[in-house]
Formats: C-alpha cells, sequence, structure tokens
C-alpha cells in the first residue's frame, strides 16, 4: 500500500511534497503529480507537507470518497503506456533521474482546467 496524490493537486502541482519525499518516489505529469505505488515507503512526509490536503494514505480513503479513483490512477501512470510514450514507466527508479514525464492519465485529462471548472 501506499500514499495517493488526490485530485486537489491537478493544476496545482505545489511540489512541497517532491522536496520532502525520502526517496524520490513523486513523479510529475502535466497537471497533476504521481506517486509510485511500488517505491513508496509509507513514511507519510510527503502528506504532511502538502498545503492542500491532497495526499492521502490508500487505506484511509474511503469507497464513497471521489479520490479513490486515484488509486487505480497511479497504478495506471505507472504500469499503462502513457499518451504519446510507446511503453509503461514501470519502475523508473526515481523521479530526478527521470525528470518531468509531461503527461496525465485518462483521468486527470479528463477534468476541466482550473480556468475551465
Amino acid at each position: 500500500m501506499a500514499y495517493v496524490i488526490g485530485a486537489a493537486c491537478v493544476d496545482i502541482m505545489d511540489q512541497s511534497c517532491v522536496e520532502d519525499c525520502p526517496i524520490d518516489c513523486i513523479y510529475t505529469g502535466a497537471r497533476k503529480l504521481y506517486i509510485h505505488p511500488e517505491e513508496c515507503i509509507d513514511c507519510g512526509a510527503c502528506a504532511r507537507s502538502c498545503p492542500v490536503d491532497a495526499i492521502s494514505w490508500d487505506r484511509d480513503l474511503d469507497p464513497a470518497d471521489p479520490d479513490i479513483a486515484h488509486i487505480q490512477d497511479a497504478a495506471a501512470f505507472f504500469y499503462q503506456p502513457l499518451p504519446g510514450q510507446p511503453a509503461p514507466l514501470r519502475e523508473p527508479g526515481g523521479a530526478a533521474g527521470l525528470g518531468p514525464v509531461g503527461v496525465d492519465t485518462a483521468l486527470i485529462t479528463a477534468i476541466p482546467a482550473q480556468g475551465e471548472r
């Protein structure tokens, strides 16, 4: 299990969580950040530093919470090919070495941009 970044991060991407993650498992999409579900060590440093409370421990999310969809979405970001990418990212071994991915999953691209909501 891992921490998961929910909808409150979309178009905000403060990145305080990236700075506080001790293992570099928070990756940058185009409009949202994603925590790698296999790399996360459940330390909670990211959740404590998020100014918009977008990060939750996946086990704490209620099935009725809309952010529950972001658990599967994080897995899709890493284990399904992203738009314009020939293969899934899988386990890149750290966000700093990979750099910004620059694309998002279908769940995120379907959310209207901040100015359009």
